[in-house]
């Protein structure tokens, strides 16, 4: 067999205390930290194989690409990865599945308690010096909500979805699963999409981004929740309408909210949640739910069995 040219795009998104399994086969390893748009096209027009997390692959970059034979996306999404013009010049796409089952629900569970027992608003004020002027022992001046006992409604029943059910049960909160929106009818387990938004203490999203998804929560969404609801996005920026959400908290719509998805990312202070990072019912990690060493670990392991497994002839987990 031929050496083989293996370019990873955006080296970066996995840590570099992440072990990367070598691959089995004869190949000429190439790694960029990031690699911008117009840097797409030369990157990948001698490359055998592409690794990317992030960084977009379409028929116009990809047109020059006349070697390549996989794309292995890093990450569970495929949204940016032209997958039908792949699949018509004969291009595999991978993905990596189940490796955050761990680590993304802790992060909603976290997310959960901190919210629910205003954990941000109490150390600002701590902070700030409010504790210090009042002269009791504690004060109150956020409410505090227990978990147990409260209802989490899931949107989207995946691998992570289950895992943050099961997750959840475990520390006393009641679980619904919410059927697709507008779908008629339900299938067996899930209740109507606005029951459960009209129902649940805590909203979390665990669907892909597609068309049928995108600003799936919105103005509409967010006013049929109750007050002391709050909401967790875990998924895709995309499927949250972040205006409204900033609305929404301002207005007392919802109690908080809990984001670590964004529309574009890195977010810059255009985008309405970092332009109101300050409100202390609103919670913002940098895309992190997943990156539990031991989940980013699992992820590398996995990628890496894709492209052995797709060179020796067994490809799993092919998208296309």
């Amino acid at each position: 067999m031929p050496t083989l040219k293996v370019v990873f795009l955006d080296r970066a998104t996995i840590p570099s205390q992440i072990h990367l399994k070598p691959l089995s086969f004869e190949h000429e390893w190439v790694e960029y930290d990031f690699t911008a748009p117009e840097q797409v096209s030369e990157r990948v027009e001698e490359a055998d194989v592409v690794i990317t997390n992030k960084v977009v692959l379409n028929e116009s970059n990809l047109a020059g690409a006349k070697t390549l034979k996989l794309i292995a996306v890093s990450a569970t999404g495929v949204n940016n990865v032209d997958v039908e013009y792949c699949k018509s010049k004969d291009i595999a796409v991978t993905n990596v599945q189940g490796y955050a089952t761990q680590s993304v629900p802790e992060h909603v569970i976290a997310m959960l308690f901190a919210l629910k027992r205003n954990l941000v608003g109490y150390h600002k004020d701590i902070e700030s010096g409010e504790w210090q002027k009042d002269k009791q022992f504690c004060f109150f001046t956020h409410p505090i909500q227990d978990v147990a006992g409260s209802t989490l409604g899931l949107m989207g029943s995946g691998s992570l979805g289950q895992a943050t059910a099961m997750l959840a049960k475990a520390i006393g909160v009641k679980v619904m699963f919410a059927e697709r929106k507008g779908a008629e009818s339900c299938r067996e387990g899930y209740l109507p999409f606005d029951t459960v938004l009209q129902q649940a203490d805590a909203i979390s999203l665990h669907c892909p981004l597609t068309d049928a998804t995108q600003n799936l929560i919105s103005e509409r969404e967010l006013t049929m929740m109750k007050p002391s609801a709050v909401l967790i996005n875990t998924g895709r920026g995309g499927l949250v309408d972040e205006q409204a959400l900033i609305e929404a908290l301002k207005n007392n719509h919802i109690a908080g909210a809990g984001m670590d998805v964004f529309t574009q990312e890195p977010a810059d202070n255009s985008n309405p949640l970092l332009a109101n990072s300050h409100l202390l019912n609103l919670l913002l990690t940098p895309h992190v739910a997943w990156g539990s060493d031991s989940s980013i670990q699992k992820l590398s392991d996995i990628l890496m069995d894709n492209i052995d497994g797709f060179i020796a002839c067994r490809p799993q987990n092919i998208v296309n």
